[in-house]
């Protein structure tokens, strides 16, 4: 057992590449997001029979930017998905901590045979490498990345895929058990996790008693006692607390996630705050969570995309609502790292300037077309100059310094 052990970490570490296979950044676009909300409303599975089978056209520039995802979150590395010919190749690049300036990539190339996926070849840098040792090192790759049991809740979902590179997708077909719904949900959130939520939900539910009915309520006034924690759990707590916090500014019904919410108090519904608005504390609150639980770049794609979607059927868009956004970001990425500033922020008088930036002078309520014309997208110079003006506002807050 040692032996093979051996030979595999020297392969490892012969395989080592000065530069990385995959240069990206991790940021999701606000595109893929879009294309995530249309693909899951085209193909909610909780609206199937129970072993009805349905298609879903996937594009593959999703794929992509959901394994890069991965790999940055939970690799701290990079990844990329490209249809090649009739082969779906994944190219990995991950930095090697133990070896400063070396990079491990991997590249997997899949053929469809089947309607399944059969590894066609493999290789670690330069070095090709036998298919079953690849299969070994992805497995592992999704086990470090503690995806293990949702990769194999995965297998039992799908039956047959088919790739379509003219087209830019890959046909995923589907049977879909309500049971495994049960499953999916127990995995994204464990007992523990849920115990965490109700503490939450308590203690939001029991901060919120104090004031009258209908009262208008500064976020931060409630938002330290809320995320009151100890050391030895904090960033759990902390994370379920952003959890309700976002499910209540958003007027979601957390029973949606969690079933077992039905029966936990209800909190009082006031309108919660920042700098006086109703709106921001929302933006604030959903981003902050999503920051969180999903990481910066998907909490910044998601407010860029909500903001694009308001132009067109909404109130118009805001770079009042994408600061608020980038503040809640910001704060939620404080508490996965478990800041200092944060912990100095909480012990002492919380004021709303301290959570979001000044707002003066951010344009709103822009429509579609007045928007376009104005600032293009996200490329444009003026929108760039905009962005660069939020960020230096949250730059000047002591608290995300």
């Amino acid at each position: 057992m040692l032996l093979p052990l051996l030979a595999a970490v020297a392969l490892l570490l012969f395989s080592l590449d000065a530069d990385p296979l995959v240069r990206r950044d991790a940021s999701i676009s606000a595109a893929s997001i879009a294309q995530a909300r249309l693909l899951f409303s085209r193909n909610d599975p909780r609206g199937l029979r129970p072993g009805a089978q349905r298609t879903a056209q996937v594009p593959v520039a999703l794929i992509d930017e959901a394994f890069n995802h991965f790999a940055t979150r939970t690799l701290r590395g990079r990844g990329a998905f490209v249809l090649v010919d009739q082969a779906a190749d994944f190219r990995l690049s991950v930095p090697v901590p133990a070896v400063s300036g070396r990079y491990l990539n991997l590249r997997v190339a899949f053929r469809e045979r089947g309607g399944q996926l059969h590894l066609a070849s493999a290789a670690l840098g330069s070095l090709p490498i036998p298919p079953a040792f690849a299969e070994w090192l992805l497995v592992s790759a999704i086990d470090l990345g503690g995806a293990g049991e949702q990769w194999q809740l995965a297998r039992q979902v799908f039956r047959h895929l088919a790739f379509d590179p003219a087209r830019g997708v890959v046909a995923v077909s589907y049977v879909w058990d309500p049971a495994l719904s049960d499953r999916a949900r127990s995995l994204a959130f464990t007992a523990a996790a849920s115990s965490h939520a109700e503490a939450a939900q308590r203690t939001l539910a029991g901060l919120l008693a104090k004031y009258p009915a209908n009262a208008k309520v500064p976020l931060s006034e409630i938002l330290a006692p809320l995320l009151a924690a100890p050391s030895g759990e904090r960033l759990q707590r902390r994370r379920a607390a952003l959890l309700v916090l976002a499910a209540y500014v958003s007027e979601k019904n957390l029973a949606a996630l969690l079933p077992q919410a039905r029966q936990w108090p209800h909190p009082q519904q006031l309108r919660l705050t920042l700098l006086g608005r109703y709106d921001s504390a929302q933006h604030f609150g959903v981003s902050a969570a999503l920051a969180a639980w999903a990481g910066e770049p998907a909490a910044n794609a998601i407010g860029v995309y909500k903001e694009i979607d308001d132009s067109r059927h909404g109130s118009g868009f805001s770079f009042a609502d994408l600061a608020a956004d980038r503040a809640g970001t910001r704060f939620g990425e404080l508490v996965v790292a478990d800041s200092p500033r944060l912990e100095q922020a909480l012990r002492g008088p919380l004021r709303d300037a301290d959570l979001v930036p000044a707002l003066a002078g951010l344009p709103e309520y822009l429509p579609e077309a007045e928007f376009r014309r104005r600032y293009g997208n996200a490329d444009n110079a003026a929108y760039r100059r905009l962005s660069t003006d939020i960020e230096d506002r949250l730059a000047a807050l002591p608290l995300y310094r």
